[in-house]
């Protein structure tokens, strides 16, 4: 109720003649799109934020990515407590032990911890692209400060969101704005108790979480898997890597793979690029970041667990191990029936986007759709020009990939009870 709330508010914002350069303001469409987008730190966008949106449109914008990338941060670390701790004193406690506080009523101060990890984390990057964006490109310093911020605070809430028509591509080769742009992106991607425990127990490492272990094994493998596959398909594409060097094409690659996960800043022309990059990456977006983080898709955990199930039943082993540890037997049930209907979602709202307007091909439409439910944010340069009812669809989407993955996961976790009986074994013929 406090999403929609936001989301509301933050539509009748945009549609103030002041936010924008159009006479007489935007379409209700139009604001609800660009405001769903917002704060679900999506970033696909039907108007362009540096063109068609004043300062004040702007700073509504930006304050709808930060509403909704705290909001984020703070419901999927309450819920994952909730989740681990039941409810009532279990729960105070576990608090209590992650804002390592006495006070056994700890909430307050954990939330506190998540404030200021994110506006710490966004003043660092914002300082760094200050410093090259007024000196280096020599921006006023007022422009070059809104610049910073800007582009800091959409990075670590992966929200993809930036001022320029073209998002980073004058700086596709620029280390000194796509590093702490990307650094932001995986720092926010990984998540606040992954970030805290690797701070709190970097030097035993044996002893974190699965959840740690498996996000610190997997993120690594994932963007090297990225940047490897855009860099060997798109080497000498001359509308995207084939006009670099060797060196800016591998850096121009790694950039991509990294925001393809949930963040959606571009450097290179994505309608240009080939349809198995555009298929490679809806299977990155899918899969997205980390639990209890601003990144979006079905999460990395949860992938983890049904391919250690998978492996288990394939090895003919008894349980489902990850890690040095065992799955619990709810946990894969739940992973399944996340990815199941994140599955359904997406089809079905491909197919009524080809009914709608067939005319980009399923390729581009499949991008448009995983992309909005991953919360993403990248295009093939189709989403302006969708009819209506296509980007009411995204609308719906977004909002269900904000928020479907983590409160299905968290609401079965909290429905399962103890088993009173069991129905007789049967098993069906499978494959």
């Amino acid at each position: 109720m406090t999403y929609l709330a936001a989301l509301i508010l933050g539509t009748g914002l945009l549609m103030l003649p002041a936010a924008t350069s159009t006479p007489g303001g935007i379409s209700v469409l139009s604001a609800l799109f660009t405001a769903t987008s917002a704060i679900s730190v999506t970033g696909l966008e039907v108007l362009s934020t540096g063109s068609d949106y004043t300062f004040f449109g702007q700073a509504v914008i930006l304050g709808l990515i930060q509403i909704g990338g705290l909001g984020v941060l703070l419901l999927t670390t309450l819920l994952a407590m909730l989740v681990a701790g039941k409810v009532g004193l279990r729960l105070r406690e576990s608090a209590a032990a992650e804002a390592k506080s006495s006070d056994i009523g700890g909430v307050r101060p954990m939330v506190l911890r998540i404030i200021g990890l994110t506006v710490a984390t966004e003043a660092a990057v914002a300082t760094m692209l200050f410093l090259r964006f007024s000196t280096h490109y020599g921006e006023e310093a007022g422009n070059a400060a809104w610049d910073a911020v800007f582009h800091a605070v959409s990075a670590f809430n992966n929200a993809g969101f930036g001022l320029r028509s073209d998002s980073l591509a004058g700086y596709a080769t620029d280390p000194f704005v796509c590093g702490p742009v990307a650094a932001a992106i995986i720092l926010g991607g990984l998540g606040y108790p992954v970030l805290i425990e690797i701070v709190r127990r970097y030097r035993t490492p044996l002893a974190w979480s699965m959840t740690t272990r498996a996000m610190v094994a997997a993120t690594p493998v994932l963007l090297l898997a990225g940047t490897v596959f855009i860099a060997a398909v798109e080497w000498n594409n001359p509308g995207t890597l084939g006009r670099f060097d060797w060196w800016d094409k591998l850096q121009v690659a790694a950039f991509q793979s990294t925001t393809t996960r949930t963040a959606g800043f571009s450097t290179v022309d994505f309608a240009q690029l080939h349809p198995a990059t555009w298929f490679v990456m809806d299977i990155l977006m899918f899969v997205g970041g980390g639990p209890a983080g601003t990144a979006g898709g079905v999460k990395i955990t949860t992938v983890l667990v049904l391919l250690a199930m998978t492996w288990a039943e394939i090895s003919g082993g008894t349980a489902t191990n990850l890690f040095g540890s065992r799955v619990a037997r709810s946990a894969y049930r739940q992973a399944a029936t996340v990815i199941v209907l994140a599955l359904a979602l997406i089809a079905t709202a491909t197919i009524v986007l080809m009914l709608d307007d067939p005319r980009p091909g399923l390729g581009r439409l499949l991008f448009e759709v995983i992309s909005g439910f991953g919360n993403v944010g990248l295009s093939t340069g189709i989403t302006a020009g969708l009819p209506g009812t296509s980007q009411a669809v995204l609308i719906t989407v977004m909002i269900l990939g904000r928020l479907g993955p983590v409160t299905v996961a968290s609401g079965l976790a909290l429905r399962a009870r103890a088993i009173r009986y069991e129905l007789p074994v049967e098993r069906p013929l499978i494959g």
